[in-house]
């Protein structure tokens, strides 16, 4: 089972003087007492490493003889229940239970999909796989790019060979732009298998070949789910922090939250790259997560979001 070592960008760290026994003291306290103390399960769950927390998940199982994800479902319920949980899985077992979610619910969620295949490392993917196997997974035809993302076969070298760059923008451009009717599978050979520091000197040739960005060119040449897809690939190759940013905002806007992608993106990227997320959604929206956060959601929910979040902007 993988547990992703906390990263500096991360908003949440190892907790100092962690002591697992004091912690399953005060989760069982909270939950087995009159009326589940939320502010103890907030406290104790948003505090704590994803590596902390799966120790805290074996002891409380090992000292109850119940599965703490178990209990944490019959004391809570609805967003805050499902942040909870999400905290005290594994990363790869929650990004494997997210890819199930989206593939067999009611129609293929394909920007769940891809937020996940798109931001992953080759790492994370191939742990995710090894959590579910892929083959499993009945893909449709406009999926094709996400099972190409899920095989974690991205070049991971940071060698850029400009010639080669030059030699992909030019096949990109021959494929989209030039072409009468689009190659996609020349779109998703070279996107789903470059390395991120290649692509993004593929961009800057791409652009002086064609004066459009790739992106652009994508947008004009091709729709529906392959265009959402190869889009969010790009984005991401650009920048993470930025592209998450974007669904963080855009899952907070309008009529009524999309709280799957919120719990998702605050629970998965807590330790890895958060405090970028912050600061690409300050640049690029003008104000703070933790703002949006606080006029969003509320109540437990609300309060462990800000948690994880750590301070406003």
């Amino acid at each position: 089972m993988l547990c992703l070592s906390s990263s500096a960008r991360g908003t949440v760290k190892d907790k100092a003087n962690f002591k697992v026994e004091e912690d399953v003291s005060a989760l069982r306290k909270a939950i087995e007492g009159v009326g589940t103390t939320e502010k103890t399960l907030i406290e104790v769950l948003t505090q704590r490493s994803n590596a902390q927390r799966q120790l805290i998940a074996k002891a409380y199982e090992k000292a109850t003889g119940r599965k703490l994800a178990a209990d944490l479902e019959g004391d809570t319920h609805g967003d805050f229940e499902d942040v909870l949980v999400a905290l005290v899985t594994a990363p790869d077992i929650y990004d494997c239970q997210e890819v199930i979610k989206a593939i067999k619910g009611a129609g293929t969620t394909e920007s769940t999909l891809t937020e996940i295949f798109a931001s992953r490392s080759n790492r994370q993917i191939k742990a995710l796989s090894e959590a579910y196997l892929a083959s499993k997974c009945s893909y449709t035809e406009t999926q094709i790019i996400v099972k190409q993302l899920a095989n974690g076969k991205r070049d991971e070298s940071t060698n850029v060979d400009t010639a080669k760059a030059k030699a992909d923008a030019k096949a990109l451009y021959e494929a989209g732009e030039k072409k009468w009717g689009t190659d996609e599978g020349t779109f998703i050979d070279v996107l789903c298998h470059r390395s991120i520091p290649q692509l993004r000197q593929t961009l800057v040739e791409y652009k002086n070949i064609s004066k459009k960005t790739l992106q652009e060119s994508i947008e004009s040449e091709m729709s529906g789910s392959m265009e959402s897809l190869l889009v969010a690939v790009v984005k991401c190759v650009k920048n993470v922090p930025a592209y998450l940013a974007e669904r963080l905002f855009r899952s907070m806007k309008g009529a009524g939250t999309t709280e799957s992608t919120l719990t998702r993106i605050m629970v998965s990227r807590s330790e890895i790259d958060l405090l970028d997320i912050r600061a690409e959604y300050k640049k690029l929206f003008g104000s703070s997560i933790y703002s949006a956060l606080e006029s969003e959601v509320s109540g437990s929910y609300g309060d462990t979001l800000k948690r994880l979040c750590g301070q406003d902007d």
